[in-house]
């Protein structure tokens, strides 16, 4: 898969394409049956399949200080939807300026005078343009000017038997799912578990005193970091893939035991004895265990860590 910034350079020869656009935040289920359409509509007309995205995310531009928690980084969206058959990943910088550009400038100088655009393949939903006048009737009416074709995909739903009503996976929702630590309804969303990075940062070292040290995780400025709480997890090092996944009980918090003030995602990896500072890492959440307690003292804290593991290690044995 080919990685493009901008659309300055593209190579000589560029030929018609099949774009599906977005911002894609979590790759989850209704974006993979866009890039899934996207694909399949690339190999029926043989040619290019391209992903346009855009960063910074445009909220931040349009609104500073807006900026919703980001479910992937720019690097780990690269990497999922080149499992998924994208011929080419873009990433548009979104600037102010571009915000301000009419819905009918934005197709004609981007998709049609610059990608050559033969299909275009975007959600229902989907808006574009200055003030998000553009819609998929929008689209369509200057596909037909232009000589493109464009599908807008129904949004994926699943019903919710509590609420007697049809749940919509969206950004949106899975971000509300992180934010209540309902990390398993979050994958069920996004068709795997949440993805935390980060780099392994030293920490106080009082899990080490009490039996459990572990890795402190220093994660980017927006990343969507679970609601306070203990939860099983998977821990991999992005630096060496090759050794797999470790299980881990991961703590998200200020450990209130301690009165502690700074909120940290912290790590105990099981039945590794080893020092992961510096390193890049990934902890993927799989279930809760509990929330987040004050205990009465350090002695009834490391009973319940030990009761941590334990239900850790038979939820991913």
């Amino acid at each position: 898969m080919r990685r493009w910034r901008g659309l300055d350079d593209l190579p000589g020869g560029w030929g018609r394409c099949v774009a599906t656009i977005g911002v894609f935040d979590g790759v989850h289920l209704g974006h993979q049956e866009l890039i899934h359409r996207a694909v399949t509509l690339a190999e029926e007309r043989d040619v290019q399949s391209v992903l346009l995205t855009f960063d910074p995310h445009p909220s931040e531009v349009v609104r500073p200080g807006s900026h919703p928690a980001q479910l992937t980084t720019l690097h780990r969206k690269a990497e999922l939807v080149e499992g998924m058959g994208i011929d080419v990943f873009c990433v548009l910088p979104f600037t102010l300026e571009l915000s301000k550009v009419p819905p009918d400038e934005f197709v004609h100088e981007i998709l049609v005078e610059k990608l050559h655009i033969a299909a275009v393949v975007v959600g229902e939903n989907f808006r574009f343009g200055h003030r998000a006048a553009g819609s998929v009737a929008t689209l369509t009416q200057l596909g037909s000017r232009f000589g493109f074709a464009v599908e807008g995909a129904k949004l994926v739903t699943v019903p919710n038997h509590r609420a007697g009503e049809e749940i919509t996976f969206s950004s949106t929702y899975i971000r509300a799912c992180i934010n209540a630590g309902d990390v398993t309804a979050a994958a069920a969303a996004l068709g795997r578990p949440h993805r935390l990075e980060g780099i392994v940062v030293r920490g106080d070292r009082r899990g080490h005193e009490l039996g459990f040290p572990t890795a402190n995780l220093s994660t980017p400025r927006y990343a969507a970091i679970p609601a306070d709480g203990v939860y099983a997890a998977r821990f991999s090092l992005l630096n060496s893939p090759h050794r797999g996944s470790l299980a881990a009980a991961v703590s998200v918090g200020t450990n209130p035991t301690f009165s502690g003030r700074e909120r940290r995602v912290e790590a105990f990896v099981l039945d590794v004895d080893e020092d992961f500072y510096g390193q890049r890492v990934a902890v993927d959440f799989i279930a809760k265990l509990r929330d987040m307690e004050k205990f009465p003292s350090t002695e009834a804290l490391v009973e319940e860590m030990h009761r941590d593991v334990a239900r850790t290690r038979d939820l991913l044995s």
